[in-house]
């Protein structure tokens, strides 16, 4: 009797197990996916919050700028023109452009957008690379809009706290040259250049945009040589077209 209730015991307990692990929910893989992206985008916003007090900004625009604008390389190209010694207005040429590429995320995010027109206004200052790259991870459309508000919301909070910080601490730093802090810009925007370099195509129309820019540098105003190496896609839809499968008629049964 005593070794059958053992036995029965022990069943019993297994039982028990099994259900409080059946009851103990996975780590959320979209979730922890957008709380990493978050932390590792608002690190990089440390560096624009100083470049930014640096080029002249005050902590007050440097977070307005964050809040508003919402677009790193854009928020990066208004800072390099000004620190240059460029106008406003020679700032906001590259910017709108590389901003440019938000309104075809916008399109491609139309459908997972919700709402009426004031929401979907709302959500749409969250359609960033990341959160329309995680969007289009998903394998329907609720988890789609799911993946796209957690990123873009993880993203934004951790990028307005890191512009926060990094202005904050540039207001102590003073001359970010004087540590060398001013070759951060560059070196943001080939952070952001490099996982692009995937074919022909591209590396040749960043090489010839590279070469514009430079030649232009000497003797062009502060952000005229970033609006030119523009030029560079010329070659590169060339090559794209180069390196794309023809048809050929000899190949014809």
């Amino acid at each position: 009797m005593d070794r059958r209730y053992r036995r029965g015991s022990h069943r019993c307990a297994g039982c028990r197990g099994t259900r409080l692990n059946a009851r103990v929910r996975r780590p959320d893989p979209v979730l922890r996916a957008a709380l990493a992206i978050g932390l590792a985008t608002g690190a990089y916003a440390v560096s624009y919050g100083v470049l930014a007090v640096a080029a002249g900004l005050s902590v007050a625009q440097t977070c307005a700028m964050s809040a508003l604008v919402f677009t790193g390389a854009s928020q990066f190209a208004v800072i390099g023109v000004l620190g240059a010694g460029g106008s406003a207005a020679a700032a906001l040429a590259p910017a709108l452009l590389l901003a440019a590429r938000n309104g075809l995320y916008g399109l491609a995010l139309a459908p997972v957008l919700r709402g009426g027109r004031l929401r979907r206004g709302v959500e749409a200052q969250l359609v960033i690379d990341e959160s329309t790259a995680m969007a289009r991870a998903q394998a329907d459309p609720h988890g789609a809009h799911r993946a796209f508000l957690l990123t873009g919301l993880s993203v934004f909070v951790c990028w307005n706290a890191g512009s926060l910080a990094g202005a904050l601490a540039g207001e102590g730093i003073g001359d970010p040259r004087a540590l060398g802090l001013d070759a951060m810009f560059p070196a943001a925007f080939l952070a952001l250049l490099w996982p692009q370099l995937r074919d022909r195509a591209t590396r040749t129309a960043a090489g010839v945009g590279a070469a514009v820019a430079v030649a232009l540098v000497p003797v062009a105003p502060a952000g005229l040589p970033i609006l030119a190496a523009v030029l560079g896609v010329l070659p590169g839809l060339r090559a794209l077209r180069a390196a794309a499968p023809t048809d050929d008629p000899a190949d014809a049964p």
